[in-house]
């Protein structure tokens, strides 16, 4: 791994000091990617997602986020509240994500009162009637995919770096991703996702970025597309805030039945 993070250093400098194989080059692109959003510890947003049929109308739902950065080998924890509409108030959804083994979600259904465990077959399903699925909204830990470096690409008038991704989970929807990941400041620009066919199902697409205590990039809009299905799901973030003293006991599973 010493040789691997070395290489990401040294493209990130630009260095040709030895040559990397596609999959040491993919890799080490992603893990300074990686290491570009550490250190974070906590942060809370409001989102907006905007369902939209191959119609083009439109339905709203409006939630609030917060995360907390996992510590050594623990990934992120994320806590996710509906506020809108009437009829999903109150509806929240926890994930843990981990390194070496699928993630841990459970989602809070106040018309039944109980929490529900997601059940790792079912990952790749459509999150609350949205483009996105399951797996898509957990975080993205380096060591869930192989990597492969394709090409570089100009995506908007920048300089991008080309991945494939592989998922590392038999459970995973998804048999690819490629990736558009800018070279000044490791952002994922662009992902297309590929079906168990090996079809392209999906296209996300990050816009807007905004820095946070003049490290951390987020975008302040994302739009996933389904090609098969005509339909668009688009996530709205807004008010983003960073270390704000979230605790460990504010992401368990009783904690789902009081969220607020």
């Amino acid at each position: 791994m010493n040789k691997i993070i070395t290489a990401a250093l040294l493209i990130f400098l630009g260095s040709s000091a030895f040559a990397l194989t596609p999959q040491e080059q993919g890799l080490a692109i992603a893990i300074e990617g990686d290491k570009r959003g550490e250190g974070y510890e906590d942060s809370k947003v409001n989102l907006k997602m905007v369902l939209i049929d191959k119609k083009g109308r439109e339905s709203a739902r409006d939630m609030r986020v917060k995360g907390l950065e996992g510590v050594g080998e623990e990934g992120d924890k994320s806590l996710m509240i509906f506020d809108t509409p009437r009829d999903q108030k109150g509806v929240a959804m926890l994930t843990f994500t981990h390194k070496a083994k699928s993630d841990d979600q459970w989602l809070f259904l106040p018309a039944l009162k109980r929490v529900k465990k997601i059940s790792s077959r079912n990952k790749s399903g459509p999150f609350v009637g949205s483009e996105f699925a399951f797996e898509d909204i957990s975080s993205q830990e380096v060591e869930k995919y192989t990597y492969k470096y394709l090409r570089d690409e100009t995506l908007d008038g920048m300089d991008c770096f080309v991945l494939e991704r592989i998922p590392t989970d038999k459970y995973s929807g998804y048999t690819k991703q490629i990736s558009w990941i800018d070279k000044a400041e490791y952002r994922a620009l662009k992902v297309e996702y590929y079906d168990r066919k090996k079809t392209l199902l999906k296209t996300l697409l990050n816009k807007d970025f905004k820095q946070y205590l003049d490290k951390y990039w987020r975008p302040a809009l994302s739009e996933m597309v389904n090609h098969q299905t005509g339909k668009s799901t688009r996530l709205i973030y807004e008010d983003y805030s960073f270390q704000v003293g979230l605790k460990g006991k504010e992401f368990t599973k009783n904690s789902l039945k009081r969220a607020k």
